[in-house]
């Protein structure tokens, strides 16, 4: 073996054993402590209680009676399962017809603004002709249009087209928006060119590339394109309340407010209504809430 007595004390400190030889208890790493979930959680976790409370209070009151809702100070859980204000709804009104003129007039504008925004949406990201530049600049500044400006000349259209107090009124001024062409260019951008160009050297025309290449590769845009344009179209009462006279054309945002106006009294069945209003709403976007971030962060990437 090597003699080390000959080197410095600090030298044989450093290469003498510790631990059991020495009887010296060995210094262990400290372990950092670590939160199972993101540190962010507890913020937004009690601001999404905080949000969630109004719905939890929609859902509870809609199965209370009506004695309980009136009572002061309100009861903060029912006392049994009351179905009477969902059985008022659905039998003694007219919103099953509004349920239904909500679900034509949103369908046809998710439908339309798909078709229609990815049309615009690729000759804007992809075909270069006169003016396009202009073009995209005036279609993105209606955007800031408020709707209180348009509402008049919209609605004297609507009448020369014959249209007023019926569900077309609805549907043709939501046929496209800027935001579903300018939300799809910007992700059909940050598709690479290299699929669409071997497509095109294997003979493929420009539609088919586009409706299968390009459209398979934008889900995640498409989705929340749907989404936005269904949440819109269905929450939508200003402009209903303006084009539409008969309240068999109602929809039913425009419908709920008159039965809320007619029978004050009937809170369970209001907030029955209600439920059934919010209900496709908070589907759609569970649904669709993961394609959101995957399609807002793709269409950043150019511009």
């Amino acid at each position: 073996m090597t003699d080390l007595s000959h080197l410095p004390g600090r030298a044989t400190d450093r290469l003498r054993p510790v631990g059991r030889s020495t009887g010296e208890p060995v210094a262990r790493p400290r372990r950092r402590f670590r939160l199972p979930f993101s540190p962010w959680h507890l913020l937004l976790a009690p601001l999404a209680l905080l949000f969630a409370v109004p719905l939890i209070w929609l859902g509870l009151s809609s199965v209370m009676s009506d004695a309980e809702i009136n009572r002061f100070p309100p009861a903060l859980w029912p006392s049994g399962i009351h179905l009477g204000g969902y059985r008022f709804v659905l039998g003694n009104a007219m919103f099953p017809r509004w349920f239904a003129n909500s679900l034509i007039v949103s369908a046809v504008a998710v439908f339309s603004n798909l078709l229609l925004g990815t049309l615009g949406g690729y000759a804007f990201a992809r075909m270069r002709f006169g003016g396009s530049r202009v073009l995209l600049v005036l279609m993105l500044a209606t955007m800031a249009i408020p709707f209180q400006l348009t509402m008049i000349p919209t609605f004297l259209v609507m009448r020369k087209l014959g249209l007023v107090d019926t569900l077309g009124a609805l549907i043709v001024p939501s046929l496209v928006t800027p935001f579903a062409v300018f939300l799809l260019r910007q992700f059909f951008l940050s598709l690479p060119r290299e699929l669409e160009e071997a497509a095109w050297i294997d003979g493929c025309s420009r539609l088919r590339v586009l409706f299968q290449i390009v459209v398979p590769l934008s889900r995640p845009a498409l989705s929340t394109v749907a989404v936005l344009t269904f949440l819109t179209t269905w929450n939508d009462l200003s402009w209903p309340l303006i084009a539409l006279n008969h309240d068999a054309n109602y929809t039913l945002q425009l419908g709920l407010t008159t039965f809320r106006g007619q029978h004050h009294t009937q809170w369970s069945a209001v907030m029955a209504g209600n439920v059934i209003t919010v209900l496709p709403v908070l589907l759609a976007f569970l649904a669709a809430q993961k394609t959101f971030v995957r399609s807002i962060t793709s269409t950043g990437l150019k511009g």
